[in-house]
């Protein structure tokens, strides 16, 4: 992925571009990546902005524009090449009125450029920025009031100017000079903030993120908030974990990587007063008293890495963010005190642990729920790693079917549950998140083709997705099966109980043979539902085991021939699998696995099978194809005439 996505507001869409200039569109229903609307342009991207009433802008590299509308009704249209031997620095857009307007800067041997372009009246005016000696601008910030542009520039002599660009041009003149004014010089106290990114928070005040440098001490990176009226800083805080010097505003929120996580951070700002400045300044002495942010997110953080290395990831958790594929909004995180909390239980007796756990979710109110459900699930994964012995199955699994979690917001959770080989808990999460990485979805498969059936009778599985086209008789009873060889005579490999998978075959309800049981069907089908990308599925797909790659291909083939019997190529139940699922999952199967298969005796049959089934369905659809000409005229015929007219007719199809 080449520029950041955005979301259309307009249509409720998200648009991405990989590789410079493939363009990607999917909505929140949507799944898999690599089956979602693609264009390809003619010209490299830069950046897309999505402006609420306006759609999303595309800049492209050479410096055309382009609305996203405009673009997708021709994706090769010749994109104009604006600069000339320019590099784009930045950019942003706006919305003035009823008029997008987009601001980008470049640079060219030293000096650097800003072009306004107004789309609907398709006008672009170029400057040239005043140059400062000895140094350069490193970053760049830009708002629109009044008809007028006010762009920051943060440059790398530690101080921050602003540059007033008027929308209204009326001169011919190609390229005017802009000058610059002095707006903040980031030091204080003999100190200096060199900073590497900043944002704009209201008219009065702007964050940076930087390193501050202290004379005979080692800098440290910070996060500062400052005073533009009075030239003061406002606060500030050490960031000791590191960040990546990128720094992001939105809704009276922070964002900012810290150490290894995304750190969101509230902030509020107040009116400005010389009183209120002098105060702020004061207060930046200590660190920790400040009105004017919510450190708490930090101090967790902090506190989190400062503990014994056996019991970092419990801790890690609460500051961790949920960033799930279907979720479009960052959950804030729970406040030191629970993060006390569990320190100071953590190492009670487990009836006690866990009454604990239970009260902290009871009392914890939104939005702090989902970060705080994080956090008890990782001090439950994290007991279990110390005490083998140890693993809560029905809490686990009551706060999975119960709460609204993700993958990475328990990651441990599915590497115990396969530690475990607990299937049951497998299926749940399978079913319940939504960003399951490929390699613990291929761990899940192996783990489900390996389990024997004998065992798998024995424990609870989720049986909804199979119970409608597979015979399964209840009252405890066995399910009726026969002993047959399936076309190869090589055992499976042994699972944890030293059970050999039995070869047998389920009878199913219109009287065809099911290559796996009931219960190993259901765990399959929670495979297919997954969401995966190909590029990562595929070498994780080709370590799975030849002789439960050839059984997976099997109950593919089953599921494709039951879709296929129906005339909504659907099976009936809920959670089954679709036939694009299918049929996806046995093209990637085939694709990691057809040199072997190949080469395995008991393939044979079943790729001949398969080769059959579906070379028939070709003809079969080619058909229908010949005769979608003679359908169509009688559809149009039908519709030609008087319903209320009663006659009889015999139509010849030539």
């Amino acid at each position: 992925i080449t520029c950041p996505v955005v979301c259309n507001f307009e249509t409720h869409e998200y648009v991405a571009v990989h590789d410079d200039k493939v363009l990607r569109i999917w909505k929140n229903q949507d799944i898999n990546l690599d089956k979602v609307f693609k264009a390809t342009l003619s010209a490299d991207v830069y950046r897309i902005h999505s402006l609420p009433n306006g759609g999303p802008v595309v800049l492209f590299k050479g410096g055309g524009v382009r609305t996203l509308d405009v673009l997708l009704e021709a994706p090769q249209q010749e994109i104009e090449n604006v600069i000339s031997d320019e590099v784009i620095k930045w950019s942003e857009a706006f919305m003035e009125g009823q008029q997008p307007v987009l601001i980008f800067t470049t640079e060219k041997d030293g000096d650097f450029f800003v072009y306004v372009q107004k789309l609907k009246m398709n006008s672009l005016h170029k400057y040239k920025l005043e140059q400062q000696e000895l140094s350069k601008p490193l970053s760049f910030m830009a708002y629109i009031k009044k008809q007028i542009i006010t762009l920051l520039c943060l440059y790398s002599n530690d101080s921050v100017y602003k540059v007033l660009i008027p929308l209204q041009q009326n001169t011919e003149e190609e390229e005017q000079i802009l000058p610059k004014s002095l707006l903040l010089n980031l030091s204080v106290s003999g100190s200096v903030l060199k900073g590497t990114s900043f944002v704009v928070l209201d008219k009065d005040h702007v964050a940076v993120l930087g390193r501050l440098a202290v004379s005979g001490e080692e800098s440290k990176e910070c996060l500062t908030i400052w005073n533009t009226k009075f030239q003061t800083l406002q606060t500030s805080k050490e960031l000791p974990l590191g960040t990546s010097g990128q720094l992001w505003c939105y809704e009276e929120k922070f964002f900012f990587t810290h150490g290894k996580v995304l750190t969101v951070i509230m902030y509020k700002c107040e009116t400005s007063s010389l009183a209120a400045a002098v105060g702020k300044l004061k207060d930046s002495q200590t660190p920790d008293v400040s009105s004017f942010v919510n450190w708490n997110t930090l101090e967790d953080e902090e506190l989190a890495a400062s503990l014994p290395s056996e019991q970092p990831v419990a801790l890690k958790s609460e500051s961790r963010m949920s960033v799930s594929y279907n979720s479009t909004v960052l959950k804030p995180m729970p406040c030191t005190s629970k993060l006390h909390s569990i320190c100071h239980f953590q190492n009670a007796s487990t009836t006690v642990f866990e009454d604990e756990l239970r009260q902290l979710m009871s009392k914890v109110q939104m939005p702090d729920l989902q970060a705080t459900i994080g956090c008890v699930v990782t001090a439950l994964i994290n007991r279990c790693k110390t005490n083998p012995k140890y693993y809560p199955r029905n809490f686990l699994l009551q706060i999975v079917q119960t709460q609204d979690l993700s993958y990475s917001l328990c990651p441990d959770l599915m590497a115990v549950a396969l530690e475990k080989k607990d299937v049951y808990l497998l299926q749940i999460c399978l079913q319940r998140f939504p960003d399951i990485p490929e390699e613990i979805t291929c761990a899940c498969l192996k783990v489900f083709l390996s389990i024997s059936e004998a065992y798998l009778q024995r424990i609870d599985v989720n049986l909804e997705s199979v119970i409608c086209y597979i015979d399964i008789e209840l009252n405890n009873k066995e399910v009726k099966t026969e002993i047959v060889e399936n076309g190869f005579n090589v055992e499976l490999e042994q699972d944890i109980w030293d059970t050999k998978i039995t070869k047998e075959t389920h009878l199913t309800a219109g009287g065809e043979f099911c290559p796996v049981g009931p219960q190993k069907a259901a765990l399959l089908n929670a495979i297919l539902h997954s969401a995966y990308s190909e590029t990562f599925l595929l070498p994780h797909l080709k370590n799975l085991p030849a002789q439960q790659a050839v059984l997976f291909l099997r109950y593919l083939y089953y599921l494709y021939v039951k879709c296929s019997e129906k005339i909504n190529t659907a099976l009936p139940g809920i959670r089954c699998p679709t036939i694009s699922q299918i049929m996806d999952w046995m093209c990637l199967l085939l694709d990691a696995h057809f040199t072997v298969m190949v080469m395995l005796p008991e393939a044979k049959g079943l790729l001949s099978d398969l080769h059959k089934f579906v070379r028939a369905q070709v003809r079969f659809y080619s058909e229908l194809n010949k005769i979608e000409g003679s359908l169509r005229e009688l559809q149009r015929l039908n519709h030609q005439k008087d319903p209320q007219t009663y006659s009889i007719e015999v139509l010849e199809l030539i």
